[in-house]
C-alpha cells in the first residue's frame, strides 16, 4: 500500500489570500461563539479574518468539543434524568475516524500524519486523540485561544429587549468568576450535537428486568464481559461498538431497521455477533423478541441510536424551534429569517464531511455580519425554506432527517456556500474520496479503516496540498511518496 506523508508536518496553507486580505473595509461586529469544538474554531477564525471582534465561550476546560475523550460517564446510564450532571464527550476508548484524514480536514490546514512524532497517531482513520492534536495544532496556528473564555456556560441567550440594544443580543453566561451579562451583535451556536440521547421505542421494555445503557455513556467493552448484549443501531457507533463489546462478551445481537423483517445472520470475521431487524417486543421474564421471530434473554440493551439537537440556553420567543429534531426555520440550516443575520448555527447538518463544511458555513456566516455579502429578503428566504420543506415530505423523508445530507446533496451545499464567499470549490479529490470511503464502509464494515483501494486519490490531495505551499517553500523537500 502506498503511503503519502507531507514529512509528518501539518502545514497552515492559506488557500485564498489570506483570508482576502486585500478585501475593501467592512462592518466589524462583536459577535459571541457558543462553544470551542471544531465548529467554534473554525468559526472564531473566519469572524476575526473577517474583522470581527470574537468572544468564545466554552463550558469546558479545553478546546476539541465531541473530539475530547474522558472515561467519566452519567450516573444515568440512559441520560434521561433532567437533573443529571451531563458529560459532554460522547467519544469512546476505542474511537477512530470514519472517514480519511486527508477528506477530513479544514480546506487550508491539511490533516497530515506526524509519522516522526512518537505521540501521534499516524493511521489514515486516526483515533480521536489523534484528531484532538489536530485541532490543537489548528487552535496554535491560529491563534484561536486567545478569544476563548474556558469554563464559562451560556446559560440564556436572546434578543436584547431594551430600545438601546434593539437587534443585539443579550448573553448571560456563568464561570468561576461569577455570572456575567452582556451585549453582542450577533451570536454563532456551535455547541454540537451529540449530549442529547435519542432512544428507541420498544414494546414492554418498562417490565423488563434488564439494564439499557445509551452508547453516549459508553467508553470500554469490559462491563459487558460474558453478557449476552442487544445493540439497537447499525450506523458507525453501533457498528463500532457492538464490535468491541464482541471481544468479551458471551453474544452480541444487533437490532437494524435498515434490514429485511426476516433478517438472522452471523456477522462476518465473529462467532458471536449476529444481525437481527428491529425489536418487536420485550418482555418482563428478561427475553427479547425480534421481528424475525428470534428470542433473546438478554443482559443489557445498548442504545446506538443517535442525539437530539438540543439548545437549553437559546431563547428565541418562538422564532426558532426544534420539532422531531428539526432546528428551523432555518435558511440553508443555518440562518433563521426572522433573526438573521444576527444568529446563526454551524454544524447542524450530518452524514457530512464536518470540518470543511463548517469552516465554509463560517466564512459564509463573517461575510454576510460584515456586509461583503448579502442574504436574501425574509419573504426570500423563508419561501426557500418552505420549499425545502415541501420537497422533503413529497419525498417522504421525515422531519428528523431535515438537517440529514445523503448523496451529492452535501457537496452541493458546500460548493453553494463557497461561491457566495467567492472561495474555491471544494475538491474533486475530496468529494471521490468520501463517497469511496462512505461505501467501504457498508461493503467492509470491520476492516474499512486498515483496507483500502483509492491511493490515487491520497496522490492528488497530496499534489492538491503542495499547490498551496508557495509560502513554505523549505517544506517542499519534505514531501514524500
Amino acid at each position: 500500500m502506498q503511503a503519502v506523508l507531507l514529512g509528518g508536518v501539518v502545514i497552515a496553507i492559506h488557500r485564498y489570500s489570506l483570508a482576502h486580505s486585500n478585501r475593501d473595509p467592512t462592518t466589524s461586529r462583536h459577535v459571541a461563539v457558543v462553544g470551542a469544538g471544531a465548529a467554534g474554531l473554525v468559526t472564531a477564525r473566519e469572524l476575526r479574518r473577517e474583522g470581527h471582534s470574537v468572544v468564545v465561550l466554552e463550558r469546558g476546560s479545553q478546546i476539541g468539543g465531541v473530539w475530547t475523550y474522558t472515561s467519566q460517564v452519567e450516573p444515568d446510564p440512559l441520560s434521561l434524568d433532567p437533573t443529571r450532571p451531563v458529560v459532554h464527550s460522547s467519544v469512546y476508548k476505542s474511537l477512530r475516524t470514519n472517514i480519511p484524514r486527508e477528506c477530513m480536514g479544514f480546506t487550508d490546514f491539511p490533516f497530515a500524519a506526524r509519522p516522526h512524532d512518537g505521540s501521534r497517531d499516524p493511521r489514515r482513520h486516526p483515533g480521536h486523540s489523534e484528531v484532538l492534536a489536530y485541532l490543537r495544532d489548528f487552535a496554535k496556528e491560529f491563534d484561536v485561544e486567545e478569544m476563548i473564555r474556558f469554563e464559562t456556560e451560556v446559560v440564556r441567550a436572546e434578543p436584547a429587549a431594551d430600545e438601546e440594544n434593539r437587534g443585539k443580543w443579550r448573553v448571560e453566561s456563568r464561570s468561576s468568576d461569577g455570572a456575567a451579562d452582556e451585549i453582542y451583535d450577533a451570536v454563532v451556536v456551535c455547541n454540537g450535537h451529540y449530549t442529547e440521547p435519542r432512544h428507541a421505542h420498544i414494546a414492554g421494555i418498562d417490565s423488563w428486568p434488564g439494564k439499557q445503557i445509551h452508547s453516549h455513556n459508553y467508553r470500554v467493552p469490559d462491563p459487558f464481559k460474558d453478557q449476552i448484549v442487544i445493540v439497537i443501531g447499525s450506523s458507525a457507533s453501533g457498528v463500532d461498538i457492538s464490535r468491541d463489546i464482541a471481544k468479551v462478551a458471551k453474544e452480541v445481537h444487533v437490532s437494524s431497521r435498515s434490514t429485511s423483517p426476516d433478517t438472522y445472520e452471523m456477522l462476518p470475521g465473529y462467532d458471536n455477533l449476529w444481525l437481527h431487524p428491529v425489536i418487536e417486543t420485550a418482555r418482563i421474564d428478561g427475553s427479547v423478541v425480534f421481528q424475525n421471530g428470534k428470542t433473546v434473554y438478554a443482559d443489557t440493551i445498548m442504545h446506538c441510536t443517535g442525539y437530539k439537537y438540543y439548545l437549553p440556553f437559546l431563547d428565541t420567543k418562538g422564532e426558532v424551534t426544534i420539532d422531531d429534531n428539526r432546528v428551523g426555520p432555518l435558511y440553508k440550516h443555518v440562518f433563521p429569517p426572522a433573526l438573521s443575520p444576527g444568529l446563526s448555527f454551524i454544524g447542524l447538518p450530518w452524514q457530512i464531511t464536518p470540518f470543511p463544511m463548517f469552516e465554509l458555513q463560517s466564512k459564509w456566516v463573517a461575510a454576510v455580519l460584515s456586509g461583503r455579502v448579502s442574504l436574501p429578503s425574509q419573504d426570500e428566504m423563508m419561501e426557500d425554506i418552505k420549499a425545502f420543506y415541501n420537497k422533503l415530505e413529497a419525498s417522504g423523508i421525515p422531519r428528523r432527517y431535515t438537517h440529514l445530507m445523503p448523496d451529492d446533496s452535501q457537496f452541493e451545499y458546500d460548493n453553494w456556500l463557497a461561491d457566495q464567499c467567492d472561495y474555491p470549490r471544494i475538491e474533486k479529490w475530496r468529494e471521490e474520496m468520501f463517497y469511496i470511503g462512505f461505501k467501504r464502509i457498508y461493503a467492509q464494515s470491520a476492516t474499512y479503516r486498515d483496507n483500502w483501494d483509492d491511493d490515487h486519490l491520497i496522490v492528488e490531495a497530496y499534489d492538491d496540498f503542495v499547490k498551496f505551499m508557495s509560502s513554505y517553500p523549505e517544506l517542499l523537500p519534505l514531501l514524500k511518496t
